[in-house]
């Protein structure tokens, strides 16, 4: 008996291999390979460059290692797909197959046109009585968009290999589109896409600031829920992804994944790095009642964590409905495989995980020897990158800061609010800054981490930018469409006076006193230091934290609106980034302990805490909630390393004031015999002039500022 669905002019590919998996072009056609535990069938489904007509249709005939494969002859680059899946409809058994929807290629190397919303592409009928236990037969691939068969080649002109050691790495975090989209060096066409950003006056500014490496926000192919759109709005951070191995569409100016790599090659050529912000934890897919595009249609019992009791509900740890299952072995390998494109492919040098707690947890919670850390660690490729982690998640335990193991970085939101508190005049403060300065060593110095594991940052795109967090008490999200509910309410801000934009002279002043605080805490701090993209010259978002879904002018940088102030907190920040490079002991390879070391000069204490009197700190000054001065010696006589050195490193001195009052510091003596201590920086006076400072001489330092010091030049 004929096969009913090839007799309506479905063909039959060839045999075709397992491996690779997605879409492969050969020089001869393409071979497709899915992997699907539980489906009876899978489709190929080739359209017109439209992306709009079905041209052809062909079975993938062999199931190898529960991997759908077939090879469909001449078939070339440039090439519109989508599969369709069958199998099983029985959500309470955890099966949601309905081949009336198509779905993306979950290894998909690029992918074109834009999701439509429409009841169409939901498994089940929208309204129906029996919510999603219905089925529905509505065709989706009207409303989707398709996959691309891609060419690899590419003509690279910069290796790789050269990435920048930890210890002077300096993050500076981005969104693709935003930072172009005002920018008056960037051609109106280029503007908000991969292209744009790689311009040379672009790329050139970033590299002069004195960062090494780029982080952009997600780029990989994401959505924008439905929600989102019927109120005008748009997911303009990226965390909904849906295509782990394909480039967003609109950050391209034209129909090649090439322009990405292009950027990468002239980041490279500027000595600088480029790391993704990628989303593993979670799809745009939902729960029970979301729509199905991929992942759902093609195995949702091994994509996704499933209630092991009533598998038709989803385990939602991630806050978004559902959570990815990495404990499967194919879904692991899907995320591991798209780390090492971007690596090898894409030439990316590292990544940060939203959410990563999720990515180390089994069925019965958070392990740092889980599969995906595992397969991390001892994967070559993989653990020669630089992997930085966002230690939680909203699951059971999900609050992992340190808790990671050797060889990862973690964002330390510790750091962020405990320097925001110490500069608002918090009380009881000191200490815990005291321990945020040091890089944390209480959470991150185990099992022969470096310092380089806590990676500092003061904001981030969620939340205040620095120029908000010292203008604004409260958090303004109106623009938001959720009656200013949505966003964190807590954020040891403080607007210095008056609440938004102000014309007082006084509080302007204050404002940009505090900016350099800030910044000077995070950038003299040992460990990563990770900066906000416009921090630098004050960017606003109007006091709006939560900015995820304003693709518009509240998020994008404003360039032509770079005051005088504006340029000279950017050249504060030059000066910061100078120094951090300059001086060794601002960026240590191990912790800071103030224990005496036993090696190099004996007796000497790699770090000295210091009361305005010059005697060391103790107890009764750490415990005192009303102290808000002291000061830090970074000994570089102390041994950084165990390979001992000819020459010892300069000594640097932080003084930090919190309070709104000048305070008497006496200097502490010199580390050379006979030396003098030389200010290089004071955030009160940004435009002072160097100057010199005896050991034992007191010095004015100006209430709430931080100034810093060195032993010799």
């Amino acid at each position: 008996m004929s096969d009913p669905i090839l007799s309506r002019g479905v063909k039959l590919a060839e045999e075709g291999e397992p491996f690779p998996r997605g879409a492969t072009f050969t020089g001869e056609g393409v071979n497709f390979a899915l992997f699907s535990a539980h489906a009876t069938r899978v489709e190929v489904c080739i359209y017109d460059e439209s992306g709009e007509h079905e041209i052809d249709r062909w079975v993938l005939p062999e199931y190898t290692d529960e991997v759908w494969h077939g090879f469909v002859p001449g078939l070339q680059p440039g090439a519109r797909y989508g599969y369709r899946v069958h199998g099983p409809y029985a959500p309470l058994e955890g099966h949601r197959f309905n081949p009336n929807k198509l779905l993306l290629d979950p290894y998909a190397k690029a992918v074109m046109g834009s999701l439509r919303w429409d009841a169409a592409l939901f498994g089940y009928t929208l309204g129906h009585p029996e919510g999603d236990l219905s089925f529905d037969e509505r065709d989706s691939a009207p409303f989707m968009p398709k996959c691309v068969v891609v060419d690899s080649h590419f003509q690279w002109r910069q290796t790789l290999g050269r990435r920048v050691p930890w210890d002077r790495t300096v993050l500076y975090e981005l969104h693709a589109r935003g930072f172009t989209m005002r920018h008056p060096d960037v051609p109106e066409e280029l503007r908000g896409t991969f292209a744009g950003l790689a311009q040379d006056s672009v790329l050139d500014r970033i590299r002069n600031l004195g960062v090494t490496s780029i982080e952009l926000l997600p780029i990989q192919m994401f959505i924008s829920q439905q929600l989102l759109e019927d109120k005008g709005l748009a997911n303009y951070w990226g965390y909904d992804t849906l295509g782990f191995f394909a480039l967003h569409p609109p950050y391209l100016s034209g129909p090649w994944i090439d322009e990405f790599k292009e950027l990468v090659d002239r980041v490279h050529a500027r000595g600088m790095e480029l790391i993704l912000d990628v989303v593993y934890n979670h799809t745009p897919e939902g729960n029970e009642l979301g729509p199905t595009l991929c992942f759902k249609g093609i195995d949702n019992a091994s994509y996704y964590r499933l209630l092991p009791d009533n598998p038709r509900y989803y385990i939602n740890d991630t806050g978004t409905g559902n959570t990815l299952n990495l404990s499967h072995p194919r879904v692991l390998q899907t995320v591991t495989d798209s780390l090492r494109y971007w690596a090898t492919e894409m030439h990316v040098d590292g990544f940060r995980f939203d959410l990563a707690t999720i990515l180390g947890r089994e069925p019965y919670g958070f392990d740092e020897g889980g599969g995906f850390l595992d397969s991390c660690r001892q994967d070559p490729v993989l653990s020669s990158l630089k992997l930085i982690a966002e230690p939680w998640d909203c699951g059971p335990g999900g609050y992992q800061v340190g808790g990671f193991p050797p060889g990862w970085a973690e964002w330390n939101d510790d750091f962020r609010d405990t320097v925001r508190a110490f500069w608002k005049g918090d009380e009881a403060q000191a200490a815990a800054l005291s321990r945020c300065l040091s890089a944390s060593g209480d959470r991150f110095n185990r099992r022969g981490r470096r310092p380089w594991a806590s990676v500092n940052f003061i904001t981030a795109h969620d939340g205040f930018t620095l120029a908000d967090l010292v203008s604004y008490n409260d958090k303004h999200n109106e623009a938001n469409g959720e009656d200013n509910r949505d966003g964190h309410s807590d954020n040891q801000s403080w607007n210095c006076g008056a609440e938004g934009p102000t014309d007082d002279a006084e509080v302007l002043a204050l404002r940009a006193r505090q900016q350099r605080n800030l910044l000077a805490s995070l950038l003299l701090s040992q460990g990563t230091p990770m900066l906000l993209a416009g921090d630098e010259f004050g960017r606003t978002q109007q006091g709006n934290n939560n900015a995820y879904c304003q693709d518009n002018d509240i998020s994008w940088v404003q360039w032509s609106g770079i005051d005088e102030r504006g340029l000279a907190l950017e050249d504060f920040t030059r000066r910061l980034l100078a120094l951090r490079a300059r001086y060794p002991v601002l960026r240590r390879k191990r912790f800071l302990t103030g224990e005496s070391a036993t090696e190099g000069v004996p007796g000497v204490q790699d770090v000295t805490w210091l009361a305005p009197d010059g005697a060391q700190m103790d107890a009764t000054h750490w415990d005192d909630a009303n102290t808000r001065c002291f000061g830090m010696l970074i000994d570089g006589r102390a041994p950084s390393t165990a390979v001992p050195r000819p020459a010892h490193d300069e000594s640097v001195l932080l003084l930090f004031n919190a309070w709104h009052e000048p305070i008497a510091f006496s200097l502490p003596a010199h580390p050379e015999e006979g030396g003098r201590w030389r200010k290089l920086l004071d955030t009160a006076e940004p435009q002072g002039e160097v100057s010199e400072a005896q050991a034992g001489e007191a010095f004015s330092l100006a209430g709430r500022s931080l100034v810093v010091w060195v032993s010799r030049e």
